[in-house]
């Protein structure tokens, strides 16, 4: 395993239902997350999509103009995703993409650069973080936004602070640092 190498059991997608419920929503308040670093014509990274619960809330505010790339490894997670979307209205302001086990698999010449990026409870179950970070790094354009968010059950201040070295590392500095809900976040601007 990469010198940086974490990785947790990914989250099945028999389980998806528990991700995206009303009680989630009033948890996490998507749509103030999608308000707070989200414009309407923005190009959005939702890394590790899973069954869709930011990428509902990102899709209504990039609006017609925009774009959000909703990605996960999962093809269940984003046949779901495809499906709600579909549903409602929002399908043509949404790109799913499957990655690959060891990488991102997105090429800012090839799938367009993004203004915003957020990996939200899900950098714990990649193998390399190092690499991820540098993929989105490279897909982010110069400005653009990184939120990065982990449960603290699953990962340590001090492993969230080596990501977070990891990444100003890549070019990143870190704008602000929060909790969300009762998640450490931290919010990088490309520089």
């Amino acid at each position: 395993m990469p010198p940086h190498s974490h990785a947790r059991d990914v989250f099945s997608v028999e389980k998806a239902a528990h991700l995206d419920t009303k009680f989630r929503r009033f948890l996490y308040r998507p749509d103030r997350l999608a308000e707070r670093y989200v414009k309407p014509g923005d190009r959005v990274l939702d890394f590790g999509c899973g069954p869709g619960f930011f990428t509902r809330e990102f899709a209504k505010r990039v609006g017609e103009e925009g774009l959000v790339i909703s990605a996960d490894l999962q093809e269940g997670m984003l046949d779901i995703v495809s499906t709600k979307m579909e549903a409602e209205g929002l399908a043509s302001r949404v790109r799913t993409h499957i990655c690959k086990s060891d990488s991102l698999d997105l090429f800012p010449e090839k799938d367009g650069p993004v203004n915003a990026a957020f990996a939200i409870f899900v950098v714990h179950e990649v193998p390399d973080r190092a690499k991820l970070f540098r993929e989105i790094a490279a897909m982010l354009v110069p400005g653009g936004i990184f939120f990065y968010s982990e449960p603290p059950f699953l990962v340590s201040g001090k492993e969230f602070n080596e990501n977070l070295a990891l990444l100003e590392k890549d070019g990143f500095q870190v704008a602000e640092r929060r909790w969300y809900f009762v998640n450490r976040a931290a919010v990088l601007r490309k520089k």
